[in-house]
């Protein structure tokens, strides 16, 4: 829920503004229109600072802008400096997001895990030499042996069940 969301990330970022006694900011700038403003609006009230931070939404579609309490979006001349300025803003705050999404789901995707007892350096020490798990499985068991030890190849086997 893209409403629910707003309220959470801001709560949660300016929560932790309030708690570590860091400066407000000059002004907020929610991605999104009316609904998202107001999500945003609902936890700087929660947090009793509504009103002492500005805020304002820029909606993607026609790049309108919305503040808080008032009905009708304001719309800025696609060749004013103040309305570029808001959208190289938002569109960076983007570019950051969907960069530490990749960041972290690839992360996720390369994490390995490791046989009960083995150590990272032995598995890695394999994972170099073989590359692949099918090469692992399709390889000697004798030479996994000399490259790791016994009982570490004891482990990574019954690890991949072979």
């Amino acid at each position: 829920n893209d409403f629910d969301t707003m309220r959470e990330v801001i709560f949660r970022r300016y929560k932790r503004v309030i708690e570590e006694n860091k400066p407000k900011p000059d002004l907020i700038i929610v991605d999104g229109g009316k609904g998202q403003l107001s999500s945003a609006c609902d936890s700087l009230k929660e947090l009793g600072i509504y009103g002492l931070i500005p805020i304002i939404g820029i909606a993607k579609r026609l790049e309108e802008i919305y503040v808080p309490e008032d009905e009708l979006p304001i719309l800025l001349s696609k060749k004013s400096i103040s309305l570029q300025l808001i959208q190289q803003l938002r569109d960076e705050a983007h570019r950051f997001g969907i960069t530490r999404h990749r960041n972290l789901r690839s992360k996720e995707m390369t994490k390995v895990e490791l046989p009960k007892g083995m150590g990272e350096k032995s598995y890695l020490l394999v994972i170099k030499k073989y590359k692949a798990l099918k090469s692992i499985k399709e390889e000697d068991r004798t030479e996994i042996e000399k490259l790791i030890g016994n009982k570490k190849s004891d482990l990574l086997f019954e690890h991949l069940k072979i």
